[in-house]
């Protein structure tokens, strides 16, 4: 009998089953998506290389196995014994579970660098019935408050994180069943992932969780530039707590890196060191500390400039054609100027494949939609919600959808957050002529948008008053080339002195 085996995927050498796409009797066929499995690296999606029926699930959801182990049998158009249907993994139905089955709900990874979630609040109790779509509790991250939504429908069987307690990502919080022996009986035999320990549920790590026996901190591991290898979430708790990360040793996470979890309660001692004696500050100077959105910000933008090859383009374009077709569609539509561009960007980064890709370790992947996140500025710092599929959209829908977007992140909650492939920031309202973005990781480019000014146009040895408009791009230019980059802006400066080829 053929039996698929778990791809080699990327530079990791075991994977996590998070949750199976087919069932077992399911028919597939080459390149067919079957599972979706969690490595070092990141989520990876698992095709099937064989054509027939899922016979038998031999990896079940939660089950961490290396490159080259089993994950299920597939045969040629024969339905398996009823008993082996009843012992398939978790279905992926969005009707309520058969008697017997477990749905894990799992707290959502909302950007690449959330490692944990708090949830704030459960907009539904143990018991209660819930359909797909339907938003069952609010998580906080460290930049907004964000509504999940229910990927299954059935039963909520119990509640694992209650209100005020975290949990790392991709890790489950509740559980959908139709019994609640059933989830008793899930977790008991291995078939899923268990709940939350105390620390990870909130509670402090002791000491002796995170060291070997005898009390030796395992060798520390360091990135290429010396720095202790320690997620944001970890330095975060560390710093916190007081604790010296190079006293942890090694961590728990892909490499050695230093979790959250692998952070202890009480300080690691730090090696002998002269005291410090913190100057007192000047008079009149306050020290404050930073907020959680101020401090997201800082890890991001830092990685960002530290990881990314930069490089700048900038291109002055005749404004007056987009001024005019921007005060036409207002009445009609209540547009704004930076939706003009946002459509004009669409449009271009759908000619250019490359402006809508990401680099993913040592390859890359391509987007197939104009994801743009659209900057917005809020007292504590910069949001980025994402408007989805913007080429998709006319001139009026997207009016409406920025606006929502913008309205909802002020409130708190950030819609589509690290789902962007492209963003842009626009400072023109506040007079700013021209000025350089960093590139919101992991995307590979932004666009910085200045002030439409009256200004001196010459062309075709004319002079004449008109208006103009500063465009600058940031590019990644590990992805994006000067070429590249010239014919994006190239075109992008076309569609906005030509905007009819917007609305046509």
């Amino acid at each position: 009998m053929p039996i698929l085996t778990l791809p080699q995927a990327g530079k990791s050498a075991n994977a996590t089953v998070l949750r199976w796409r087919k069932r077992v009797g399911d028919a597939v066929s080459p390149g067919h998506v079957l599972v979706e499995v969690e490595t070092d690296e990141g989520l990876a999606a698992i095709e099937s290389s064989l054509a027939g029926t899922v016979q038998e699930v031999l990896a079940p959801a939660g089950k961490t196995v290396p490159v080259g182990s089993p994950l299920a049998v597939i045969g040629q158009g024969v339905q398996p014994p009823k008993q082996a249907q009843e012992a398939q993994t978790i279905p992926m139905s969005t009707t309520t579970p058969p008697k017997g089955n477990v749905i894990p709900i799992l707290m959502p990874k909302a950007g690449q660098s959330m490692e944990e979630g708090v949830i704030v609040k459960w907009h539904v109790q143990p018991g209660a019935a819930i359909s797909k779509g339907a938003i069952i509790f609010e998580i906080e991250t460290d930049k907004a408050t964000i509504e999940v939504e229910a990927t299954d429908s059935g039963r909520l069987a119990r509640v694992i994180v209650g209100e005020g307690g975290n949990s790392p990502v991709l890790r489950p919080v509740a559980y959908l069943a139709e019994n609640d022996a059933d989830v008793d009986a899930f977790i008991a035999g291995q078939g899923g992932i268990a709940p939350p320990t105390p620390a990870q549920a909130g509670a402090d790590l002791p000491t002796s969780v995170i060291k070997p026996s005898g009390g030796v901190p395992t060798p520390i591991v360091t990135t290429e530039t010396g720095r202790v290898k320690a997620s944001p979430a970890a330095r975060r708790l560390a710093g916190e707590r007081g604790v010296e990360l190079a006293g942890i040793g090694s961590g728990s996470g892909p490499g050695g890196r230093i979790l959250s979890t692998d952070v202890p309660a009480q300080a690691v001692a730090k090696p002998t060191a002269a005291p410090i004696v913190q100057d007192e500050l000047p008079t009149g100077v306050v020290r404050k500390r930073m907020s959680g959105m101020r401090k997201a910000i800082a890890r991001n933008l830092t990685l960002s400039k530290s990881t990314i090859p930069h490089w700048y383009l900038r291109r002055c374009i005749d404004a007056g054609p987009m001024m005019s077709l921007y005060r036409s569609q207002k009445a009609k539509v209540g547009c704004s100027v930076n939706d003009v561009i946002v459509m004009a960007c669409a449009k271009a980064i759908m000619e250019f494949p490359a402006m809508r890709s990401r680099v993913d370790g040592e390859t890359t992947l391509e987007y197939p939609s104009a994801n743009i996140g659209v900057a917005v500025g809020m007292d504590e710092g910069l949001v980025v919600p994402v408007v989805m599929n913007a080429e998709q959209l006319t001139l009026a829908q997207l009016a409406v959808e920025t606006k929502r977007l913008a309205n909802q992140a002020r409130a708190g909650k950030i819609e589509n957050m690290g789902r962007g492939i492209f963003t842009i920031s626009n400072l023109g309202m506040y007079g700013v002529d021209d000025f350089v973005a960093i590139i919101n990781p992991p995307e590979a480019s932004i666009l910085a948008v200045g002030a439409v000014r009256e200004d001196v146009i010459v062309k075709d040895g004319a002079i004449r008053a008109g208006q103009t408009l500063n465009l600058t791009l940031s590019a990644d230019h590990r992805l994006i080339d000067g070429t590249l980059g010239a014919q994006f802006m190239a075109r992008l400066k076309a569609l906005l002195e030509e905007p009819v080829q917007l609305i046509a």
